[in-house]
């Protein structure tokens, strides 16, 4: 009996010792976890709760030095990689082309695309911007398709007839006009009628201008705010939209469903609306989206590209010269062929040159949706993550004398990742090719056109909530003979 009662009191003792084993194990793993977060989160200052460092990030992004004001600092203090906390969320800030290839080609796996709330709701919570997998694929293929080579043939005369009465009604016999007001008005055209085929009417640009207003302000709809009269025109742009959709939808189905062939984006959109493949609401979201992303951005490139003509007068004549070349091979009331444009290669290269230097989207956030290890640090899930184009546009690592202007480092191909004012990986933009042709062909009917001279050469430009010029880059102007 004494046998049994010591067997059973030794297995207890034993049992016992293995819990306590077992909780000290599983209490370890526990800690070990917590500390390995806590080690391993990048350097940097998180700032008071929800505020952080939101006031700084806006102040040097107003002013438009959100490089030199915010990230460079923190980057001489912290290195590449830097934590901090913007608008209420905790933030990692990466910069260099190794950091743009691993959070940007991880689009979907490790990370994903992040927007404040008001853009969200502003955009359209149906948008390309706020899809995944076979849902972007799907809307991302019908935009491609629209700017496919076939398509750029036809895009390219509808471009010059866009441009060509946009002078003729703004320009002819003015002295003097806002560059920036001019161009976009113009890029605002062109997607309209060139890309989607909806006829501008009177107002149209001031109701997207004051949604654009609301997109990064404070989500609450009170009368009076910027976001409730932002959403006051999205509902005002949906119902124009809608009635232009459902009557394209009519005579798409009274065509059996064909897309008529004009190989218009609208065209494709209402198609696959009508295969069942998309909903309404996304042909109006993605509409809306297309619009601000193609025409404002845009129109901010054309402004700095002839800024930086005017700064540097070897530049402009070399561009000039390429432009009096490919005139003088047009036969009288010919206008400009694709094939035309790909012989603007010194004119890209300034383009290029010019968005490195003012790029029209400084970068954009991801959400982090899985815990990540980068760089020997831990990125916790639920964490933002900003990349910056500066990060590796002003970086000498890639660039020789990265804040001088010189269109000829563009002779020797640019390494992946490095050169980013699109963006990269699934999500780089999709209009690339839209906002290259607006480009090339403004600046060829400008500059054969027109000569002209900055009346502000210093202007600062400003954010809010994108780059342009602070006085709207007014020049002086006078037709060629």
């Amino acid at each position: 009996m004494a046998l049994e009662v010591g067997y059973v009191v030794s297995m207890l003792f034993t049992l016992f010792i293995l819990l306590l084993c077992v909780k000290h194990l599983i209490q370890t793993t526990k800690n070990n976890r917590m500390m390995k977060k806590k080690k391993l989160l990048p350097p940097g200052e998180m700032g008071i709760p929800w505020i952080g460092e939101t006031y700084e990030f806006y102040k040097a992004q107003r002013n438009n030095k959100l490089f030199e004001e915010f990230v460079e600092p923190r980057m001489k203090r912290y290195g590449n990689i830097f934590k901090t906390r913007l608008m209420g969320s905790s933030t990692v800030v990466v910069n260099g082309a190794s950091a743009n290839k691993f959070f940007l080609s991880n689009e979907f796996k490790l990370v994903v695309s992040s927007w404040p709330s008001a853009s969200v709701q502003l955009m359209g919570p149906t948008s390309i911007m706020e899809k995944h997998g076979d849902q972007h694929r799907c809307i991302r293929g019908l935009i491609a398709a629209s700017l496919s080579c076939t398509s750029l043939e036809s895009i390219v005369p509808k471009i010059c007839r866009c441009v060509e009465l946009h002078f003729n009604a703004h320009w002819q016999g003015e002295d003097s006009i806002s560059l920036f007001r001019s161009t976009k008005m113009l890029t605002f055209s062109i997607v309209f009628k060139c890309l989607l085929g909806i006829k501008v009417e009177s107002g149209m640009l001031e109701m997207f201008e004051n949604v654009l207003e609301g997109v990064f302000a404070v989500p609450v709809e009170f009368p009076g705010t910027k976001f409730w009269h932002a959403k006051r025109a999205r509902l005002g742009i949906e119902e124009m939209l809608l009635s232009v959709i459902r009557k394209k939808r009519n005579e798409l189905e009274e065509s059996c469903g064909r897309e008529n062939g004009d190989g218009l984006l609208l065209s494709r959109l209402v198609a696959s609306l009508i295969r069942g493949e998309i909903s309404e609401a996304e042909v109006v979201d993605n509409v809306v989206l297309l619009v601000f992303a193609a025409h404002d951005t845009t129109s901010f490139a054309i402004t700095m590209v002839c800024r930086m003509l005017a700064h540097h007068p070897n530049c402009y004549a070399r561009l000039l010269q390429e432009h009096l070349e490919i005139l003088d091979n047009q036969k009288v009331g010919e206008t400009l062929t694709l094939e035309d444009t790909k012989r603007m290669m010194y004119t890209w290269k300034v383009a290029r040159e010019s968005m490195r230097l003012f790029p029209p989207i400084f970068g954009s956030f991801r959400k982090a949706i899985v815990d990540i290890d980068y760089e020997g640090y831990m990125i916790p899930k639920g964490w933002k993550v900003l990349w910056t184009a500066y990060g590796s546009h002003y970086n000498e690592q890639y660039f020789q004398k990265p804040l001088d202007f010189d269109p000829d480092r563009f002779e020797e191909p640019i390494a992946p990742y490095v050169y980013v004012p699109f963006g990269g990986g699934p999500r780089v933009c999709a209009g690339y090719q839209l906002a290259k042709f607006n480009i090339l062909i403004f600046l060829h009917f400008m500059v054969t056109r027109y000569n002209w001279s900055l009346i502000y050469p210093d202007e600062r430009i400003t954010i809010d909530p994108l780059p342009f010029p602070f006085h709207g880059m007014p020049i002086k102007i006078s037709p060629k003979l």
